[in-house]
């Protein structure tokens, strides 16, 4: 996984390039009208209910903006709100919270969302073994926020992109040539390259497990559109040998019962690409 210089360094990266965008030479709207002297303060108001997302985010957009900034922070992070709250309260030069507002509000609506469906899916699992992982299928270039609004939430994060773990999917092992071949020479390219990569496969069906399990070293297997009989069953032949996931089209109705299956974990897309943004705004306190 990534380490936190590389998670600062992404999300330092994201800020400036959302503020670039936003403002691009000026925000000739306040430059307009208000006064390079005048203060102000606002609040950051919900007007919907769930999980908060993003506040630490947001004390870094605005220090980044502006130094002279100051966040009172009144909601952490990972804590439930509803209609009326407020979670921060920001104070400074009226035309850098006014610079800093949306790509506040864009980030927290989102990772709010985010941490909101994750949390639902995390209170379905209680009682159980499993975890519950997001994926790759994420808004490009914010990738970073939404993985760490998942963790917000209560879930965990399956590897970041494509160069922290090795991950054989339907189309590696086609292309490869079969499942043993692909693993046979992924082996090689991580002795040959010296890198140290977890590697995971995935298995279409009961078959596929079984020559999986001929191979030493596989992290874990995903059990990519399993039925819970066959899941149940692919449990059992794996046993401890190593790890399991299931995965595809898992949603809220079915996750409990993949999880009674005694999957490891479940992995779920619809964290981050099917979510409903949270109702946030910035509201001058007069």
């Amino acid at each position: 996984m990534i380490t936190k210089e590389y998670f600062e360094k992404e999300v330092a990266h994201i800020i400036a390039n959302a503020i670039r965008e936003d403002v691009g030479d000026g925000d000739h709207s306040s430059l307009a009208c208000i006064p390079e002297t005048a203060r102000g303060r606002a609040k950051l108001l919900v007007k919907d209910k769930g999980i908060i997302a993003g506040v630490n985010f947001a004390k870094r957009v605005f220090d980044f903006v502006d130094k002279k900034l100051r966040v009172e922070i009144k909601i952490e992070d990972g804590s439930e709100v509803s209609y009326g709250d407020v979670v921060l309260y920001v104070e400074g030069p009226s035309q850098s919270i006014l610079k800093a507002e949306r790509t506040v509000l864009n980030a927290m609506q989102r990772m709010s969302a985010i941490a909101t469906k994750t949390r639902t899916f995390v209170e379905l699992l209680k009682g159980t073994q499993t975890r519950i992982l997001d994926t790759r299928k994420t808004t490009p270039g914010i990738r970073i926020l939404e993985k760490w609004a998942v963790k917000i939430g209560g879930g965990d994060n399956h590897r970041f992109a494509l160069y922290d773990m090795i991950m054989l999917k339907d189309n590696h092992i086609d292309f490869a040539g079969g499942i043993t071949k692909a693993i046979d020479m992924t082996k090689d390219y991580l002795a040959e390259t010296g890198k140290d990569l977890q590697i995971m496969v995935e298995a279409r069906d009961l078959t596929e497990v079984e020559e999986i399990l001929q191979s030493d070293g596989i992290y874990r297997i995903l059990l990519d559109n399993f039925d819970y009989e066959d899941t149940k069953k692919a449990v059992e032949l794996i046993g401890d040998k190593c790890l399991t996931e299931s995965s595809g089209n898992i949603n809220e109705t079915t996750v409990r019962h993949y999880a009674e299956c005694g999957v490891n974990y479940i992995s779920c897309g619809a964290l981050t690409h099917s979510v409903h943004n949270m109702d946030l705004s910035l509201k001058a306190v007069k």
